[in-house]
């Protein structure tokens, strides 16, 4: 049997495939496949009228996540909780400071002043609990130094430092924002794991008795609310 030649290019595609399958009449075939031409097309098209509204449905619903709204109500503070904000931050990052300048003790650490915002402005919420302020800072701290122990300091190494202390966090139960800070500094700064120890620990170690001793003070303040 003679070869025969298919080539699209130069030969009607119809007239190719009715030649290889000669029980096909050239006018039925054309018809048939006409049909699943058109049949293809209307699908296609009917695909894509559903598609385009799902798309801007889902697009339109994730940028209405960024809309907000007002918030509903804000806290009162009363006095007597101002006064104890106010004297637990002097006294929490005042006792770091002097540890540091009188007895030359590397215990200060730019995170500890968003520490000190929690403790002592919320320290109801659950960051502001020991388990997390200590975990969250001595976790953060060992995968800073952990990082830049091994990788050294780039752009990329104090990125995944800060990750990494985040997701240990998470995972841990001691989600403490300050603590992504920490690990930033460890990276940035190129510590080594003596970090962890001072200032992390005994500068955190420091916040949280002054915030057991100052908190208190107000009627209206429990703390902590769990140590564990």
């Amino acid at each position: 049997m003679p070869a025969i030649r298919c080539d699209i290019y130069h030969t009607d595609f119809v007239r190719c495939m009715t030649a290889i399958a000669p029980q096909f009449d050239y006018y039925q075939f054309n018809i048939v496949l006409s049909g699943v031409v058109k049949f293809m097309r209307d699908t296609i098209k009917q695909v894509g009228r559903v598609a385009q509204p799902y798309i801007g449905e889902k697009l339109l619903s994730y940028l209405c996540k960024m809309k907000g709204g007002k918030c509903a109500s804000l806290p009162k503070m009363s006095l007597s909780g101002l006064l104890c904000t106010g004297l637990g931050s002097f006294a929490g990052i005042g006792l770091v400071a002097i540890l540091s300048d009188i007895y030359k003790l590397p215990l200060l650490l730019p995170s500890f002043g968003a520490s000190a915002v929690l403790l002592y402005a919320a320290c109801h919420v659950p960051m502001a609990q020991p388990k997390n302020v200590i975990g969250g800072h001595l976790i953060s701290a060992f995968m800073g130094v952990l990082v830049y122990q091994m990788f050294g300091d780039a752009w990329w190494t104090i990125a995944l430092g800060v990750t990494l202390a985040i997701v240990a966090m998470t995972v841990t139960y001691t989600l403490h924002p300050p603590g992504g800070a920490t690990a930033f500094v460890a990276v940035y700064t190129g510590q080594n794991f003596g970090f962890i120890i001072s200032p992390v620990g005994v500068g955190a170690l420091c916040l949280i008795i002054i915030a057991l001793l100052v908190n208190n003070l107000s009627s209206e303040r429990k703390y902590p609310d769990y140590w564990y």
